[in-house]
């Protein structure tokens, strides 16, 4: 039987905001999703400062300069917000 190890540090890729949705896609293929409303923030930013996102360290995090957000990845991961 073959199994797949999971990234015991996993790193960001690509973040997407949809109207009602953050979607973070990570280097190991998992994407995770989280509803924006979770994050007062974002679910109040523009569409525009939505999409300007900038990787913390080696995609550990997300930060949002346009309104100071930051999110880290295991946050994400484990549910927390």
């Amino acid at each position: 039987m073959n199994t797949l190890s999971v990234e015991l540090h996993p790193q960001a890729h690509t973040i997407k905001c949809t109207d009602s949705d953050l979607i973070v896609e990570l280097l190991d293929g998992r994407t995770i999703s989280a509803p924006l409303v979770w994050f007062p923030l974002l679910s109040q930013a523009t569409p525009e400062q939505l999409a300007n996102w900038e990787l913390l360290g080696d995609g550990d995090g997300i930060h949002w300069p346009e309104i100071d957000e930051d999110l880290s990845v295991a946050g994400l991961l484990s549910g927390t917000h």
